[in-house]
């Protein structure tokens, strides 16, 4: 941030910030359109609208996924790197309470995402919370270490086999509208759905109830924090909390589309990370924004571009974060200002 940023007031500053993210967004859609007149031209209409439907299907995974990246940072500057693997766990503990217990499928969810939520709070006053808020280098090595303990947990517990897990949302034959010949699943339909909800209600709690500005207020600054009363500890812990419920949730849409094995989420989180860099680590909704483009950006880009092939979509991803990280850090719909990345 200038000096000048810092002097100016905080109505211009709100201004400058939509105005970027305005440009940003219209560079986004003026690239997918030039992109889109030439996958249209080079193979049909019919076959761009079913990968542009896939692709922003695939994207608001992501994006879900990037939702609980976000709300640990929005309230740490910390990226939560075990947040995968727990999001993982979760959606074993979901599918044991179908599959062995025999509760319905949605009880089995939210009893999941009530256990995670607990879980992630006893992790963070067990073994974040001993660290200064302010050391983000031994937080982060934290974080690193859960990751491979949550992994290692998860395969003694659960070995390797892998497992189908069921859908929220009916599939099978009939399952499913047609568009311009596109295909569009109940799956996709409901997984859209319920992030957009998702989101809304997020940014609506953390923009407009005390837990959301004790949020701001921990991520802004610790030691103004602390002097206008606001518990660091118990804010850090419930962000951990509800990021781990909603991790758990996007673990249980994403373990659908592959096998459930301890390792599903590890793809899922570099695409995640992407899609939270692109749209803003401190937006939550920038998280779903960011999803859809690095889903569509995946999709399209090993689609139509026979020399990069299917294989190279992981490599895409991290193409995406070096790119904003290189030219425009704070995400498109990120707040501006110095982001510890």
């Amino acid at each position: 941030m200038t000096v000048l940023e810092k002097q100016a007031p905080p109505d211009v500053l709100r201004l400058a910030r939509r105005r970027s993210a305005r440009r940003a967004l219209s560079i986004v859609v003026a690239a997918l359109a030039v992109f889109s007149a030439y996958a249209v031209i080079a193979d049909g209409a019919t076959l761009y609208l079913q990968r542009l439907v896939d692709g922003t299907s695939n994207g608001v995974l992501y994006g879900l996924v990037a939702l609980s990246l976000v709300l640990v940072y929005k309230a740490t500057r910390v990226i939560n790197f075990a947040q995968g693997a727990m999001a993982m766990a979760g959606t074993f503990l979901a599918y044991t309470a179908w599959n062995s217990w025999g509760l319905p499928l949605v009880v089995a969810i939210l009893l999941a995402m009530l256990v995670s939520a607990v879980g992630a709070a006893g992790v963070e006053r067990v073994l974040v919370r001993p660290f200064d808020p302010a050391n983000h280098l031994a937080i982060t090595i934290v974080t690193l270490a859960l990751y491979l303990i949550f992994n290692a947990g998860a395969a003694m517990i659960w070995g390797f086999d892998p497992r189908g897990f069921p859908s929220l949302f009916p599939t099978g034959s009939g399952s499913h509208v047609e568009v311009l010949g596109a295909r569009l699943s109940y799956v996709e339909l409901g997984t859209l759905l319920l992030a957009v909800v998702l989101v809304l209600a997020l940014h609506l709690v953390l923009t407009r109830t005390r837990m959301g500005l004790r949020f701001r207020a921990v991520a802004s600054s610790l030691d103004s924090a602390r002097l206008v009363g606001v518990h660091i500890g118990a804010t850090v812990q419930g962000a951990w909390a509800l990021a781990a419920a909603v991790g758990t949730l996007a673990g249980c849409l994403v373990a659908p589309t592959t096998f459930l094995d301890p390792t599903f989420m590890d793809k899922v989180l570099v695409y995640s990370f992407a899609a939270a860099t692109l749209g803003g680590l401190d937006s939550v909704v920038g998280a779903l924004v960011g999803g859809a483009v690095v889903g569509l950006t995946v999709t399209l880009v090993t689609g139509y571009v026979p020399a990069v092939g299917g294989s190279f979509g992981l490599a895409c991803a991290f193409v995406v974060i070096i790119a904003v990280l290189q030219f425009k850090p704070t995400g498109l719909l990120g707040a501006r200002g110095s982001e510890r990345v």
